[in-house]
């Protein structure tokens, strides 16, 4: 008897808690480094939960302390966390903005929550070390920090992505030898929206002017682009913000190195199952 009363209180017990985890909602972050954290920070910010004391941008759903309301986080690769919301996978998912912009959302129109444009996640052009001083490096850096690009970016994306240059070029660094560089090409990888489209609409013109051709190589994730920089399969990139390459470096032994910011891309949360923040309310 005493062995079927403890049968039938495991029981109770195993379906107690999976009923729990029934009730909890489910919210998609990325899963890579400092991104995961930068979403993490995102919920605090809107009082979803409470992050331990210090994490920062390292954090994990391991450093959550508590929750208003009973949540589960999912780690997802951030490229694939549009389809969660599209196909309505989770309750909530939060989405880096180039890959939200690349799936159709306007993040300012669409989400429930976004990061102020004043963030310090500025996404950054990175080369390999020994090559920021050379004249491809600098050329690069004045073509990306052009007036150009930063009208381009503030016209096009309206919000969704913001220049950060302070003191925008004309294209161009006086330093540099563009006559020796007439003709050769420089390769960089870059996601699609806004980096790419950036790269091909402006910046591709700018050196072209010189006679310096651009070719870019569009990738979909985030690790790909710096090991292609840091084994020299191209010269550099533009994909990720400084924390996450500053991250990259400490954790892989690379040694990347920006030669120019660029702009911030807003992380906002949207909704899957749920339509509005209701659900993540305490009562």
């Amino acid at each position: 008897m005493k062995k079927i009363l403890a049968f039938v209180l495991a029981a109770v017990l195993a379906l107690s808690a999976t009923a729990a985890l029934a009730d909890a909602l489910t919210i998609a972050v990325p899963n890579d480094p400092t991104n995961e954290g930068r979403a993490l920070l995102l919920l605090q910010a809107n009082g979803i939960l409470t992050l331990k004391e210090g994490v920062g941008l390292e954090a994990t759903k391991l450093d959550i302390e508590s929750t208003a309301v009973e949540v589960e986080i999912i780690e997802v690769e951030a490229s694939v966390l549009p389809e969660y919301k599209l196909n309505k996978d989770v309750d909530y998912v939060i989405i880096n903005n180039n890959f939200a912009m690349d799936a159709g959302l306007n993040p300012l129109q669409d989400s429930l929550a976004i990061e102020d444009a004043n963030s310090p996640y500025v996404n950054v052009v990175s080369v390999k070390e020994g090559n920021e001083a050379g004249d491809a490096a600098k050329a690069l850096a004045a073509a990306v920090s052009s007036k150009q690009v930063a009208d381009y970016i503030n016209e096009k994306y309206a919000g969704n992505a913001v220049s950060t240059v302070a003191e925008p070029t004309d294209g161009y660094d006086a330093t540099v030898d563009y006559e020796a560089l007439k003709g050769t090409t420089i390769t960089i990888a870059a996601t699609p929206v806004p980096h790419e489209e950036v790269l091909k609409d402006v910046v591709a013109g700018i050196l072209a002017e010189k006679g310096i051709t651009l070719e870019v190589i569009e990738v979909t994730d985030y690790v790909t682009p710096n090991t292609m920089v840091d084994g020299g399969d191209v010269f550099a990139n533009y994909f990720a913000h400084q924390p996450y390459q500053d991250s990259f470096n400490a954790e892989n032994g690379t040694k990347l190195v920006t030669i120019a910011g660029v702009h911030v891309e807003p992380m906002a949360l949207y909704g899957g199952k749920q339509e509005t923040l209701d659900a993540l309310k305490a009562e």
